[in-house]
């Protein structure tokens, strides 16, 4: 886990991240240092007096293209500043998961790249993109909304941005499941109570009605990251006895 980490991005709409400069973990993470943001305009890299970055696509067909050279111009600047691989959120890229943004928080430097349109010139990707990041498979407007997601998602491994720092190696997907319920006061709500075990104080009874929990509700939910994970003996009964009080 690295101490800081810097990110640049490559946008047309750089207003949009004060969304998340201003707010929660990223707010935090930037006042205490532990994380630098930097935002490029690649109108600020134009040749013409329009600054345009954007042209109807060769072939025909609807929409516009973002130009190579304003884009070029960015990233480039954005590496000679910090350095770090290129990444490129777009719906065609590799789908994001936790285990990848787990890898990236290990990078002391990124430049994220905010497509818009109907997407950029591939000449640019091939000579300047490293990666290529999917957040789900819908297409947005354009690349900044997820770019902001993996933001967040990366700010997260930064030490002391989080209230507790083991919150992120207890939630969900860190262990390849989705999470256990959660629950806090009052005990009673509407009729409804806290689980029992929750109330014992018992340690190990605590930690397998939640392991119980997870893996019954990726089994409800997910169950094709249940097919991606090896069970060990445990697991395999607490599942069983999930699955037996669910058919009930």
């Amino acid at each position: 886990m690295r101490l800081s980490m810097r990110i640049d991005v490559v946008s047309i709409f750089p207003q949009m991240f004060d969304a998340v400069r201003d707010f929660g973990m990223i707010r935090i993470a930037l006042q205490s240092e532990k994380l630098r943001l930097e935002l490029w305009d690649p109108r600020d890299f134009c040749q013409d007096k329009y600054r345009r970055v954007d042209d109807r696509p060769y072939g025909g067909g609807p929409g516009m293209v973002m130009m190579a050279p304003p884009l070029a111009g960015a990233i480039r600047s954005a590496r000679s500043a910090a350095g770090g691989k290129v990444i490129y959120l777009s719906p065609s890229g590799s789908r994001l998961t936790q285990e990848r943004v787990r890898a990236l928080a290990t990078e002391p430097a990124l430049v994220l790249l905010a497509g818009r349109y109907e997407g950029v010139d591939q000449r640019l990707l091939e000579r300047e993109v490293d990666e290529e990041l999917s957040i789900g498979d819908y297409v947005l407007a354009g690349g900044e909304l997820p770019a902001m997601v993996l933001i967040e998602a990366l700010v997260r491994y930064l030490p002391g941005v989080l209230g507790n720092d083991d919150s992120v190696k207890t939630e969900s997907f860190s262990a390849g499941l989705l999470d256990w319920p959660q629950y806090t006061r009052p005990e009673m709500f509407e009729d409804v109570e806290v689980p029992a075990p929750l109330l014992t104080g018992n340690h190990e009874e605590i930690r397998r009605w939640r392991l119980k929990q997870a893996l019954g509700q990726t089994w409800l939910r997910r169950p094709d990251l249940l097919a991606q994970r090896e069970l060990n003996d445990e697991e395999r009964s607490l599942l069983e006895s999930f699955r037996q009080q669910y058919e009930k």
